[in-house]
């Protein structure tokens, strides 16, 4: 029988491993590089547990709240241009970044 943990390291080449990820990023950089991993993997699983709960939920619940603003702005818009009668409509920018 074939042995499912031999392309596995072990022992010191675990610690040969830790260095090199050591000496790339920096000591100092490791707990961020962790945190950061660690967030990164929770979005992945509540994303992936949305996909599974999609057809579960109300679709303006799982709307953000980005979503929510574009259509709130694009149903404005429709009722602007309905009451205009042909008018050239200009959009209002503010002074933040999308």
């Amino acid at each position: 029988m074939v042995n499912p943990m031999i392309g596995m390291p072990q022992g010191a080449e675990w610690l040969v491993i830790l260095l090199i990820v050591v000496l790339v990023f920096g000591a100092s950089k490791l707990p961020d590089l962790a945190r950061s991993s660690g967030q990164a993997l929770k979005i992945f699983k509540d994303e992936t547990k949305n996909l599974k709960d999609d057809g579960d939920t109300d679709s303006a619940a799982a709307k953000t709240p980005e979503q929510l603003e574009i259509e709130r702005r694009n149903a404005v818009q429709s009722e602007t241009h309905n009451e205009t009668s042909g008018e050239v409509l200009r959009e209002r920018r503010d002074d933040t970044t999308a």
